[in-house]
């Protein structure tokens, strides 16, 4: 999926930009004020709570808004009435979207979603008429430096990973059943590795080729506001899109 890892790749990138501009700061301080209210604010006992944090310093968030965050959820209501909400659609060329968000205001979000949907040339449909075309997976990513890739490798597997994948310009990644995220994380680290960042994903178990440059650039600026509103933590969907379409686009 050349196409859609260089888009994984482009939002990596740009989420650091966004985050250093304060943009994405909201997201990460809401995914660590639930967390941290469902689990508790010790991170060492509460590994959801551990991965937001992970996933917030890897973009850039402050440690001042970490420790803000966990105090916020700890002691007041902040966080308490955040619920969590999917929606999923069509993007143009029939691509498959979802999107998870956490809302204090399920009208506003499900408003600015459904706007940008009809803006961009796509639909947004009913829960459940994209889902089943996503697989639900662990990923979890160790750090190439100082590890060995064969000890690593027999670690994961002993633990219960389902797959190892090795990149030349990536972290190690190891893949996981969605039950089994924790546990084999927790392995890797005590066998001495060092995760950088352990999450839950989702798949497509097929992909669409956007090749048609018009409906191509409505799905990147479709997926583009729907990440940038402050409620959407996650957007997923299952197209390619060629390097070179790619190039032009930017």
């Amino acid at each position: 999926m050349a196409g859609h890892s260089k888009w994984a790749n482009i939002k990596h990138r740009k989420a650091k930009v966004d985050a250093q501009k304060g943009v994405a700061f909201a997201k990460f301080a809401r995914e660590i004020m639930v967390a941290a209210k469902e689990g508790g604010a010790d991170p060492e006992t509460n590994f959801r709570l551990r991965t937001a944090i992970d996933k917030g310093k890897a973009a850039g968030l402050p440690n001042d808004n970490i420790t803000r965050a966990i105090e916020k959820a700890s002691g007041g209501s902040d966080g308490s009435n955040l619920e969590s909400i999917t929606y999923e659609g069509y993007g143009p060329g029939g691509v498959a979207v979802i999107i998870e968000a956490l809302t204090d205001n399920r009208n506003r979000t499900a408003g600015d979603i459904r706007s940008y949907f009809n803006k961009y040339s796509g639909n947004l449909g009913e829960t459940g008429c994209v889902g089943w075309m996503f697989k639900d997976e662990g990923h979890i990513s160790v750090a190439k430096e100082g590890a060995e890739q064969d000890e690593l490798f027999e670690s994961a597997i002993n633990a219960g990973a389902d797959d190892f994948i090795t990149d030349e310009d990536e972290d190690y990644k190891i893949v996981t059943a969605p039950e089994s995220l924790q546990s084999v994380a927790e392995e890797v680290e005590k066998a001495g590795f060092k995760v950088k960042n352990a999450e839950l994903t989702k798949i497509p178990s097929n992909t669409i080729n956007v090749d048609d440059e018009t409906a191509a650039k409505n799905l990147l600026k479709l997926l583009d506001n729907i990440e940038n509103q402050d409620d959407v933590q996650n957007v997923y969907a299952n197209f390619e899109i060629n390097d070179d379409l790619l190039e032009k686009l930017d």
